[in-house]
């Protein structure tokens, strides 16, 4: 079922649904057809899909489960085994919710950049967490939690690292579910932006979209500072987008456009939204300063689609915390410089290997 939310300021008219539905388990709750009608706010046709409306509250619920299964199903994950994982936070989250249910021990290697609530939210599932402070040399704070995690391995072997940044897994739960979804619900979208991250999201719904010949260019957006499109490394404060080092399973053939947005533009969106009643995470902050950037010269009536990983109060001690946001950024200056440009490997139609 899909269902539009139409509204101004906060939600103006959502129409209830009298389906009922029973779940046994808490990955099995995943709504993948709502999305929020943001003409009104925007003055553009956007369509916002929300993937934070589940129990752990982000879109990484999806690569999770099909992680986990994948593993179990291969035989490599066994009842009582134990997992790590690299997380910025959302992951983490998600796959210490499901190692609660199904009764697997879980690791949590993150940084200091994880917001305290989703610590906090691990640490209640029972994971344990390992916040990392000293970033590596040349692949930042994610290289040095890649690194421990394959210390960890190496000195403990009958942990498991499912490894999002190349599990074909990450990618593939996206392939099956969030790109059907847009495709169905929106087979008139011209454009679809989709936050770069460990690029799963991104790269199961643009081989999607690719294959069954959807007409939406595909537009990947980035951080400044992340390098996984081949730009120069930076310093980051804001989890759940960019990395450090470039994901084995980012696909750039997929691709038409690459948005690379400065963190002071992700802020500045993510409080007008919330002003307008809408209450962001900051990787959809992310997105959608990408998107109005480049749809601001292009017809107002172009149907678009972007996606929201999650929403924001894990991040209201940051992005909307007004001491966080002064010590690092001056919202008082001018707009940062969103760039725009091609990937390396130039998207080829319907071309898509799955």
């Amino acid at each position: 079922m899909t269902e539009i939310i139409h509204g101004a300021s906060g939600v103006r008219a959502a129409h209830a649904s009298t389906d009922v539905s029973s779940i046994a388990s808490p990955s099995e709750y995943v709504p993948d057809g709502i999305y929020l009608d943001l003409s009104q706010v925007l003055d553009r046709r956007v369509h916002l899909k929300c993937e934070g409306l589940n129990l752990a509250g982000s879109v990484k619920i999806k690569a999770a489960a099909e992680m986990v299964d994948s593993a179990e199903r291969s035989g490599l994950l066994q009842p009582g085994g134990r997992i790590v994982e690299s997380s910025s936070g959302s992951l983490g989250v998600a796959l210490a919710m499901i190692a609660a249910d199904r009764g697997y021990g879980f690791i949590c290697v993150t940084d200091n950049r994880c917001n305290e609530r989703n610590l906090r939210l691990m640490r209640v599932y029972g994971a344990d967490v390992v916040v990392i402070d000293e970033p590596d040399p040349v692949e930042g704070l994610l290289g040095a939690r890649i690194r421990h995690v394959a210390d960890l391995c190496a000195r403990e072997p009958d942990v498991l690292w499912l490894n999002q940044y190349a599990n074909d897994s990450n990618w593939l739960a996206h392939y099956k579910t969030t790109g059907p979804s847009i495709a169905k619900a929106h087979p008139d979208a011209e454009m679809v932006f989709i936050g770069a991250g460990t690029t799963g999201t991104l790269t199961g719904c643009a081989r999607y979209l690719k294959q069954v010949g959807h007409p939406a260019k595909i537009v990947a957006v980035d951080s400044v500072g992340s390098v996984t499109f081949g730009e120069p490394p930076g310093p980051r404060h804001i989890p759940g987008i960019g990395t450090g080092r470039r994901p084995e399973i980012v696909d750039e053939s997929v691709i038409d456009e690459i948005i690379m947005v400065p963190e002071v533009d992700t802020i500045r969106m993510c409080r007008t939204m919330a002003g307008r009643g809408y209450l962001f995470g900051g990787s959809t902050g992310t997105v959608l300063a990408g998107m109005m950037h480049r749809i601001s010269t292009e017809r107002a009536d172009m149907p678009v689609v972007a996606i929201s990983p999650d929403l924001g109060e894990r991040y209201l001690d940051s992005i909307y915390d007004d001491e966080w946001v002064k010590d690092r950024f001056d919202l008082g200056g001018g707009a940062g410089q969103i760039t725009r440009r091609r990937p390396a490997v130039q998207a080829v139609d319907n071309q898509v290997g799955i």
